[in-house]
This record gives C-alpha cells, structure tokens and sequence, in this order.
C-alpha cells in the first residue's frame, strides 16, 4: 500500500510514511470490510460514513505537516484510523466525532491499541473545541460546504487547517495563519462525505 498507493504518487516525507507503516488499518475498518481495508478506495464504516483511502489520508497529512511538539484538532474522528495517523506524529490529538456509535467504536479500538495522546469527544466539529485551542494544526475528515470561522479562530499563528471544502465540486484546502493574517489554496479534488451539525436539542 505504501509502496503503491503514496511513494509511487507524491507522498515522500518520511515521517509521515513511517507512521501510517505503523498504523493496522485493517483494524480500524468493520471486520466484514476488512479485505477492502489496504485497498485504493474509502471503505464504508457504518452511519452514512467512511474510511477514506490510503492515499488522501496520505497526502492530507503531509500537507498538514506535523512536528512532534504539535497540538491537533481533528474534525470528523470516524473509525479513528487518521486519528491513529496524527497521533504516531503530534504530542497531542484532539478528535471531534458527531456520530455517537463511531466515536465510540474509536476510542475503543484507539485504548486497545494503546495511544494515550488522543482526547476524543461527541460533538459539533463546526464548533471546534474551545477550551483547548488554540491548536498548531488542523485536519478535517469531512467536507462543510464553507470554511467553518470558528476552526479558524481556533488556529494557533503560524498554524495549517487542510479540509476539503465544497458540495458538488469539492477541493481540499491548505489554510495558513501567518501574523493574523490568512492565506488559502486549493490543492486537490476530492468527494468527501459532508460535514454534518449537530441535533440540537
């Protein structure tokens, strides 16, 4: 997968190769699934929801670019594989599920597997999560059809948000925060599943 799916296309960086060989996909992925797991696709999870493929969750965390030091916020935890992914690089991830079975079925499958530097909570991720920004990056597995301000606001300066943005015609973005002020550019096509709020109550 690694060989075939990211070195051969235009994932190099080492580290992130390095923690995505240390990370069992297949056990991320409902066990019915789990000879899709290593293949070139998103693999369906349940509630609507999927595991995207190899490839993006590659690309998007090299464009994350991800020191050892950093704080995460992801958005959109699902079965926990990119919040495995994040958490082999980052000293901290932070990961916002709004679908309470998936955030559940996660954080089991992250405490088996003994990643002690992933906080995960049921919630909005439009909202972001507050008391704990600001953050250094920012990943989003999941596509709103805006930018979400408050995940802005939550970027620490000198910080990267990359989400895919767009309803139809999706792209995803790399978003920087340079002295207040912010620069985007779009960097790859892509369908992701939508962004969804939260119930109310």
């Amino acid at each position: 997968m690694i060989a075939d799916q990211l070195h051969a296309r235009d994932v190099r960086d080492q580290r992130v190769l390095d923690a995505i060989g240390r990370v069992q996909r297949h056990l991320f992925v409902p066990e019915h699934a789990r000879s899709d797991a290593y293949e070139d696709h998103p693999v369906p999870i349940g509630h609507g929801q999927t595991i995207s493929q190899p490839y993006i969750v590659g690309f998007m965390t090299q464009a994350l670019d991800v020191a050892p030091a950093h704080r995460v916020l992801e958005i959109g935890t699902g079965c926990g594989y990119q919040t495995a992914v994040l958490a082999e690089l980052a000293r901290d991830v932070y990961s916002i599920e709004v679908v309470p079975e998936l955030a559940d079925r996660a954080r089991a499958t992250l405490s088996v597997l003994g990643y002690t530097n992933v906080r995960l909570r049921t919630g909005d991720g439009y909202d972001g999560w507050q008391e704990e920004a600001p953050f250094d990056r920012i990943l989003a597995a999941a596509a709103p059809r805006e930018i979400p301000p408050l995940l802005v606001d939550q970027l620490a300066d000198d910080g990267i948000l990359v989400l895919p943005v767009g309803e139809w015609h999706q792209e995803i973005k790399v978003i920087q925060k340079r002295g207040g002020h912010v620069q985007s550019r779009d960097v790859l096509p892509v369908r992701f599943v939508p962004m969804i709020k939260a119930p109310g109550p």
